[in-house]
């Protein structure tokens, strides 16, 4: 059965976004920004009944934000994998999944000034309770197409940060997120382009070097004395810039680009600095994500405008 959505009848393919993270984030405020923004927007929707929603005979007219934590009625780790790799897989709908995160500190804080219970620990510490809840979602986590880190954040910048996302003020619709990652634990889930830095010379073995990361001044100045290095980034940065409004204007709202190396700690995420950094400066919204060093505790997710 042939396709009917896209730029030759006109119509864009659905737009859904999964809002999900630990209990506390933040997501009620996400989703009523969504809403403004144009959304429909439905909370703790159980997932049984999510396909109905969209398997039915008319597409949403609408895009659509859906809340999913531990407190709904089927939730399970599993279920909820499941669910995305299913929509992920079908055709003429346009996923994204929106985590927000908030550090353990701040959680804590937060069900204090609000005297709730943790949904995990109804009769234990809420510290227990986030602990668990932390557990619960990393593989989630690590799925994640958008992460926004809500601990620093008020109700309001968190509306304005989806705003940027979401919204259109300026006419400009494309979103771009840059990934590092190892190809020792695959190719993160989601990525629409992915480019291999193995090539360039390796910081690891250097042992002097090898206890830093990408970001670090030495590390950066060692991989970019690679000779081959600049001409990298610049064949890079040039094909983006003929791409990335090539997409605008199919529609596309948003594009995820990944760069890997061996562990993930060095090379791409020099690499990932680099072209964020020029495509900041060409105006674009870009986010940068780099997944080992997440993974390590020390990783920062930088969102457009810092």
């Amino acid at each position: 059965m042939p396709d009917d959505t896209g730029p030759e009848t006109g119509r864009q393919p659905p737009h859904l976004v999964l809002v999900t993270g630990p209990s506390g984030a933040g997501r009620s405020t996400a989703i009523r920004a969504l809403e403004d923004i144009g959304f429909e927007a439905i909370d703790n929707m159980p997932f049984s009944l999510l396909p109905r929603l969209l398997d039915g005979r008319s597409p949403p007219e609408k895009p659509l934000a859906l809340g999913l934590d531990v407190r709904n009625r089927d939730f399970s780790t599993h279920a909820l994998m499941t669910l995305i790799e299913r929509l992920d897989a079908q055709a003429g709908l346009q996923l994204q999944v929106l985590y927000l995160d908030c550090r353990a500190e701040i959680l804590q804080q937060r069900f204090s000034e609000t005297r709730r219970r943790h949904p995990l620990a109804p009769d234990e510490s809420v510290e227990t309770g986030i602990a668990r809840e932390f557990d619960l979602l990393v593989p989630i986590r690590t799925r994640a197409d958008l992460l926004v880190d809500t601990s620093d954040m008020s109700p309001h910048d968190l509306r304005a940060e989806l705003h940027r996302w979401f919204a259109a003020p300026d006419g400009r619709r494309l979103a771009v997120s840059v990934h590092s990652f190892s190809y020792k634990r695959g190719v993160p889930h989601g990525l629409d382009i992915v480019l291999d830095c193995r090539f360039l010379d390796n910081p690891h073995w250097r042992p002097d070097l090898r206890a830093l990361d990408g970001r670090a001044p030495e590390i950066a100045a060692f991989v970019r004395a690679d000779p081959r290095f600049e001409s990298f980034r610049a064949r890079v940065t040039d094909l983006l810039a003929d791409l990335l409004p090539a997409y605008e204007a199919e529609g596309k709202s948003y594009l995820a680009i990944g760069f890997g190396c061996t562990g993930g700690q060095h090379r791409s995420v020099v690499v990932a600095e680099s072209v964020v950094e020029s495509l900041a400066q060409r105006e674009w919204q870009v986010s940068i994500r780099h997944r080992e060093l997440e993974r390590r505790g020390e990783g920062r997710i930088r969102g457009p405008e810092e």
